[in-house]
C-alpha cells in the first residue's frame, strides 16, 4: 500500500483495477487522481491488488513457486485484503472513518465486503464507484464472447497447475508492449484489437504519445481464479461468488450452486461515474447495480465525452470532466 501524507483527519483510498497497480492514479503527474486528491488536502492511500507488483510477500507461501498463493479472486480481495487495508488505516490515522475511490474491479471488492462483511459499511463515509463493475449482462456480443473465452482458458490453464497469468515471465506482457508502442502502425493495433473490449478509444484521451508509459507496467499479474470468476458473471447472469462445482458448493456454501452477493446490504453510501462509451462498465448493467444498492446517493453519466472504460484513471482531461465532480462528493461526506 502507498501513501502520500496529507490531513489525517481525511483519508481516502484508491483501488486500481484488474491487471493494474497503483501506478494508474499518478502516471499522468500532476492531473493524475492521487496528486489531485493529495494537493487538495486528502491523506491519500492506494492498495495494490494482491499478486500486483509488490503486493506479492506473504507469511509462508512464495509466488513464484507456491499455487496456493494465486488462489483467490475479486472476493477474496473484498473479504479479507480490503478491510485489512482499511483497518490498518483507520488505525494509523485515529479516525473512525475513510471515503474511498475504487476504479473497475476495484469497486467490485467494495460491494463483496459491504455484502459479506456488513459491519464494514459504517467504515465507510462514501465510495466513489469509478467505471462499476458488478452485473456483466449488457455487453457487445463480441465483448461477452472475448470475456467467455478468457475464462475457459483461465480454467484449462488452472487444471494444468497454471494460477498465475501475466506475470514478469510471461511473453504476452513483453509481445503487448512491442505491439502498442511501435511507431505508426502499434496505436491503431493496440487501441482498436488489444483494448477493444473497453469501447472505442478517443486520440483527445488516450494519446499516442502516451502508450509507452501505460505498457511500461501494464498488464500486471492476476490470477486464473480471477479472470475465471469474471468469466462466471457473464456466463450465469448473476453477481454470485466463485463456483467450484455441485459437489464442491455444497461443501463450501451447502448449497449446488454458489450464493449471490446480497446487494442490500451494502449500506453505504456510493456515488457512481460511468462513461457513455464503456464497453465493459455499460449503462444497462450499471443501472441495474443502481436500483440494487440502497443508498447510491449521486449517479452521473458522462455521455458528451464519450468516455470509455480506460479514460478514467488514463484520459488526458479527467482534470476537467471527473475530478471536479468527484471532489465536491468527498468534500460533502468528509
Amino acid at each position: 500500500m502507498y501513501h502520500i501524507p496529507g490531513d489525517r483527519t481525511r483519508p481516502v483510498l484508491l483501488l486500481p483495477g484488474m491487471m493494474q497497480d497503483v501506478e494508474v492514479f499518478i502516471v499522468r503527474g500532476n492531473k493524475s487522481l492521487a496528486i489531485t486528491l493529495a494537493t487538495s488536502g486528502y491523506d491519500v492511500w492506494a492498495l495494490n491488488p494482491r499478486g500486483v507488483g509488490h503486493s506479492r510477500k506473504h507469511v509462508h507461501l512464495n509466488p513464484d513457486l507456491d499455487s496456493k498463493f494465486w488462489d483467490f479472486s475479486f472476493h477474496e480481495n473484498g473479504y479479507y485484503d480490503l478491510p485489512a487495508a482499511i483497518d490498518f488505516i483507520l488505525e494509523r490515522t485515529n479516525e473512525r472513518q475513510l471515503s474511498a475511490i475504487g476504479y473497475s474491479q476495484g469497486n467490485t471488492m467494495f460491494y463483496v465486503l459491504g455484502s459479506t462483511r456488513p459491519e464494514y459499511n459504517d467504515k465507510i463515509k462514501v465510495m466513489i464507484a469509478l467505471a462499476p463493475i458488478c452485473f456483466l449482462q449488457h455487453l457487445k456480443p463480441l465483448v461477452s464472447f472475448f470475456l467467455t473465452m478468457i475464462s475457459i482458458i483461465g480454467n484449462l490453464l488452472r487444471s494444468i497447475g497454471v494460477e498465475e497469468l501475466l506475470n514478469d515471465n510471461s511473453l504476452l506482457k513483453p509481445l503487448f508492449q512491442m505491439l502498442c508502442t511501435q511507431k505508426g502502425i502499434g496505436y491503431e493495433l493496440c487501441t482498436q484489437g488489444i483494448l477493444f473490449v473497453v469501447g472505442d478509444n478517443h486520440p483527445n484521451e488516450l494519446e499516442p504519445e502516451f502508450l509507452p508509459k501505460i505498457f511500461v507496467n501494464y498488464p500486471c499479474s492476476v490470477s486464473s481464479k480471477n479472470v475465471v470468476h469474471i468469466g462466471q458473471v457473464v456466463l450465469r447472469r448473476k453477481f454470485a461468488q466463485f463456483d467450484y462445482g455441485p459437489e464442491q458448493n455444497l461443501a463450501l456454501y451447502n448449497a449446488r450452486s454458489p450464493p449471490k452477493y446480497d446487494l442490500r446490504k451494502v449500506r453505504m453510501k456510493i456515488a457512481v461515474f460511468l462513461g457513455g462509451n464503456d464497453g465493459l462498465s455499460t449503462t444497462g448493467d450499471t443501472e441495474l447495480l443502481r436500483d440494487e444498492l440502497p443508498n447510491v446517493v449521486d449517479y452521473h453519466l458522462f455521455s458528451g465525452e464519450k468516455l470509455n472504460h480506460l479514460d478514467f484513471v488514463w484520459g488526458r482531461n479527467m482534470d476537467k470532466y471527473l475530478f471536479p465532480l468527484i471532489l465536491p462528493v468527498l468534500t460533502k461526506y468528509d
